[in-house]
């Protein structure tokens, strides 16, 4: 009879305590207050011939000067005839006119700065509160993913998953911001600080990812028939406002967002039964949401 009062107790107990928060959760909950509307200035509509959009975030406060360029090839069409013609397995989608000869419009700097990290001073820097094997730290500012050496004084973007990068020749080549890819798969850490990182998706990855791979040298489509056609790419400011998409990410500063941060490095929920006591960069993506 004891062993029986002390196993129903132990249920009552175990019913009656607060179920365990999940990262989700605290997505779910966030306040008004801890999300940010993210400019249509800086979404770009990639809407493909065969139906679907993919929608990326630009981070002008990290590459001013080739989110610059990607605006104003967007404002003149010059993507159109644009196509994915690169789909190399477990690393990046690419896109654009590939060796198409055409001139860039007026505005456009043909080799603009090596846009690969940025002054870390005045940037409200969240750490990640792990280790990060790329950069002697890691972490939030603005809504963003970072690596940063306090040291050094500088800051970048880091090629997680769904992040857009720009496309380059070797040294002393930059890339225009003409030629695009985005990650889809593996975080390619290695190339940070080596090439601009330009934006995210925030919508529609899963076009790019679930593509046909290439079977060419580097994932490259070997015939022209196998691109994959670019309808049109423009800015969501283009747009009619009523047609406009509208998405909000996070506000790495908050509070949410510093819960969020700390269930992600550790899950307490029932599926868990070790935390994993910290977590990688890339495994901790900054909210987003799509809104009315």
């Amino acid at each position: 009879m004891l062993i029986q009062t002390l196993l129903l107790a132990a249920a009552i107990q175990a019913a009656a305590a607060p179920k365990p928060l999940t990262p989700n959760d605290i997505v779910a909950k966030a306040p008004a207050a801890a999300w940010r509307t993210i400019p249509a200035d800086d979404l770009l509509i990639i809407e493909l011939k065969a139906g679907g959009r993919i929608v990326v975030q630009l981070a002008p406060a990290f590459a001013p000067a080739h989110v610059a360029n990607i605006r104003a090839l967007a404002r003149a069409n010059w993507w159109d005839g644009a196509a994915v013609y690169r789909v190399q397995d477990n690393y990046v989608a690419q896109w654009g006119l590939g060796e198409a000869e055409k001139p860039f419009p007026k505005g456009v700097v043909a080799q603009p700065p090596a846009e690969y990290a940025r002054r870390l001073r005045g940037l409200p820097v969240r750490p990640l509160g792990s280790a990060d094997p790329y950069a002697p730290a890691a972490g939030y500012a603005l809504g963003w993913p970072i690596a940063y050496s306090r040291r050094a004084g500088t800051a970048n973007l880091t090629h997680c998953y769904g992040y857009v990068g720009v496309a380059r020749g070797l040294a002393p080549d930059t890339g225009s911001g003409g030629e695009l890819y985005a990650i889809i798969g593996h975080a390619p850490r290695q190339l940070d600080r080596n090439i601009a990182v330009v934006g995210r998706v925030v919508d529609g990855i899963e076009r790019l990812s679930a593509l046909p791979r290439g079977t060419g040298d580097l994932g490259f489509y070997k015939e022209r028939k196998e691109d994959v056609p670019i309808a049109r790419v423009r800015l969501a400011s283009q747009m009619p406002p009523a047609e406009r998409p509208s998405f909000q990410y996070m506000d790495t500063g908050s509070a949410a967002f510093g819960s969020y941060l700390r269930l992600r490095a550790n899950r307490k929920d029932a599926f868990y039964q070790r935390p994993a006591g910290g977590v990688d960069l890339c495994n901790a993506p900054v909210p987003v949401r799509k809104t009315p």
